[in-house]
């Protein structure tokens, strides 16, 4: 009889991913087909088959590890709460107002995002705290009554509070919490005092707003997918992935949706950091493409680069440091990733003109490519991909998914080929060309704009069509090395089982770093540590088994944005101080290209405490049980304007060193190796590709 047996699922657009590690550390994969309409039911469906699979009872499962897309597609549909918020008289407008900037200067055609509250529904209550925390105006308890019942009137089931200054004083925030609730218990209530009590008045407004959209929706898809795994049997605790890239439970996913909105993308980027630390590979760009987005991110050192604000919006989400008014800003702990509407099924089309667009439109799982045979009749780039021969023409997923080949070429031919008197092999060359630029955007996002240097990295490339496009994006930045994990097409849920639990919190404690009151400074940095060690021991974690990691968002003093350095111990000695002075100026210098000895000024404290679990997936152990991939030959078109070549296909297992060209095949995932590239694998089953021109 197995024991514990963990369960990691990633909800992508285009497919669910499931993986399955037994105590021995063998692993057992498996992809379906997503569920748009109802997310959770692909996971039900998707474990109890795997479940039968493996031969494993469900009652043998001991904890179920799953990223979501329900927040942010939640966002991107607009199918939100209906919701309204309660501020401070003179600030309704601070939604709307935000940073009084346009993400592009020079896009006539902009436009700005719609708030997620309309105007008519952000009322304004009589009450005032002072900057420094003192009560100017008492909260008029009669303002709230009435703001309240006009709201639930009208509909509203979902109230975001937030006051200015609530960050230093959250008293009336507390109190108009509690009315709410008294009087009433059906409607949804978020005090920002609860999720951001930091300073900036817009950013902690619509962090507020969007955790209250999110909320009830939330809620209910948690809920239920907790009901439909109970039905087959699986009671283990459901943990969700945060957007820091730890996990915690559902019920404070359930409250703190905000916290959840890069769920997906973060797990895989942890997972990429722990493969890096163990082979050898410390610093990576991260390359996540699925069959809807592109994502990247980068590791440093083998520690993943967080941020503290990001702006989830259509196109290109990256974390707001340059960026700015493009999306809804959420002011949170999130993996600094750069995501970009270039996948396996963004359509290919001719604009009005006349130039060829990819993306952001996808088929998705529904109706699929034109090759899937599944109703989709619109070209793909999974189709151009099929056409030239680097995808098998008959089938993918171990022979789970049908292909049929001759309807990717019509659809080429019709939307692409046609129209700019191309060839179709000419025309999937061109739909790749134009997926791969929009997929180096995403790392030039998170390298170039970050100060670094993508040539510096190893690229490590996953998701179902990672392994397919890496290289050609490799070589468009020059970088040299490429890392495929083992099992890459699930790369992003096997990185949940190497992600512990964790919890951030923050405390504004503003004032000059140099003349900072030391005693009180270590005050709240020890109760900080006291509220996190309590947390973590509630949810069952040793002493010995919890880490806390401090932090210091700093900027030169008059500035209004800030970096976070670490804070070496949980006391601010003088040690402590020059460690913060010198890397701040290194990390303004590596950001900003330039650093002075101005004066600095401290923000906020930040704390990552983390519970450290005892089975986190070793990537040392990791073997992956399937059905192994059929040797072959096909003709593949590497060049465009090049004669296609009679390339080798290898079975993934069978490979240890390899000379492009040649095509790898695995259940999960295909990877291209063109010509005069070069491919070993380590004693972990990863392939290091070297890139040759």
């Amino acid at each position: 009889m197995a024991s514990g047996v963990r369960l990691g699922v990633d909800i992508g657009g285009t497919f669910t991913d499931l993986v399955l590690t037994r105590p021995d550390g063998t692993v057992l994969v498996s992809k379906v087909s997503s569920t748009p309409d109802d997310p959770g039911r692909a996971v039900v469906t998707g474990v109890a088959a795997l479940l039968r699979t493996a031969g494993i009872a469900p009652a043998d499962v001991v904890d179920l590890v799953h990223g979501t897309t329900v927040a942010s597609n939640t966002i991107l549909q607009k199918k939100g709460a209906r919701t309204g918020l309660l501020t401070t008289r003179g600030f309704r407008d601070v939604l709307e107002i935000g940073r009084i900037r346009t993400p592009d200067l020079f896009d006539l055609t902009w436009e700005k995002p719609r708030p997620l509250v309309e105007r008519r529904w952000r009322l304004e209550v009589q009450e005032r705290i002072g900057a420094d925390g003192r009560v100017v105006r008492a909260l008029d308890l009669a303002s709230v009554d009435a703001a309240a019942e006009r709201l639930v009137a009208d509909g509203i089931t979902s109230v975001a509070v937030c006051f200015v200054n609530s960050y230093v004083n959250p008293a009336h925030e507390v109190e108009a919490e509690r009315r709410l609730r008294e009087r009433y218990p059906a409607l949804d209530v978020t005090a920002s005092y609860r999720v951001l009590p930091e300073i900036k008045e817009y950013e902690r407004t619509s962090t507020t707003v969007v955790n209250a959209y999110l909320l009830p929706v939330m809620r209910r898809y948690l809920a239920g997918l907790a009901d439909g795994l109970r039905r087959i049997g699986v009671t283990a605790p459901l943990l969700v992935v945060a957007s820091n890239g730890g996990v915690v439970g559902a019920a404070a996913a359930g409250e703190r949706p905000a916290f959840c909105v890069g769920s997906g993308p973060a797990a895989g980027v942890v997972g990429a950091a722990r493969l890096g630390a163990v082979s050898g590979a410390p610093d990576l760009i991260a390359f996540d493409m699925g069959g809807t987005t592109a994502k990247a991110s980068l590791v440093e050192g083998g520690r993943v680069s967080l941020t503290t604000e990001y702006e989830f919006r259509e196109g290109i989400s990256t974390s707001s440091r340059f960026i700015k008014a493009g999306g809804y800003m959420l002011k949170v702990p999130a993996v600094d990733v750069a995501e970009v509407g270039a996948g396996a099924g963004s359509i290919a089309r001719i604009d009005a003109g006349g130039l060829l667009r990819v993306g952001p439109e996808s088929a998705g799982a529904v109706p699929g490519p034109a090759c899937y045979a599944l109703g989709g009749e619109r070209a793909t780039v999974t189709d151009a991909n099929v056409v030239l021969g680097f995808l098998n023409p008959l089938h993918l997923a171990g022979g789970e998914l049908r292909l049929d080949a001759r309807r990717a070429h019509e659809a080429i031919a019709r939307d692409v080929a046609d129209p700019l008197r191309l060839s179709v092999a000419d025309a999937a060359h061109g739909i790749r060309e134009v997926a791969n630029a929009n997929m180096a955007r995403a790392i030039r996002a998170v390298t170039i704009e970050r100060g670094r240097d993508p040539r510096d990295y190893t690229l490590i490339a996953f998701g179902g069509s990672g392994p397919v496009h890496a290289v050609d994006v490799a070589r468009a930045l020059e970088i040299r090395r490429v890392l495929v994990p083992i099992s890459p097409g699930v790369f992003t849920a096997v990185g949940m089982l190497a992600s512990d639990l964790q919890h951030h919190f923050v405390r504004a404690h503003a004032g000059p770093l140099a003349t900072l009151d030391r005693r009180a400074a270590d005050a709240a940095l020890a109760a900080m540590a006291r509220e996190a060690r309590a947390l973590l021991a509630s949810e069952g974690h040793a002493a010995e088994a919890i880490t806390l990691a401090f932090s210091a968002d700093l900027r030169y003093e008059g500035q209004g944005s800030e970096l976070t350095v670490p804070l070496p111990g949980e006391t601010l000695d003088d040690a402590a101080v020059a460690a913060l002075t010198s890397g701040f100026r290194v990390e303004y210098a590596a950001t900003y290209g330039y650093a002075t000895d101005e004066p600095l000024e401290l923000v906020n404290f930040r704390l990552v405490a983390t519970g450290v679990r005892g089975d986190r997936l070793d990537f040392r152990a990791l073997s992956v049980a399937g059905r192994p991939a059929a040797p072959g030959r096909r003709p593949v078109g590497f060049a465009r304007g090049a004669p296609a070549i009679d390339t080798p296909v290898h079975p993934r297992e069978s490979v240890r060193a390899l000379e492009g060209p040649a095509i790898i095949e695995a259940y999960d995932s295909t990877i291209v190796l063109p010509p005069a590239c070069t491919a070993t694998v380590d004693a972990g089953g990863n392939m290091l590709i070297t890139v040759r021109d």
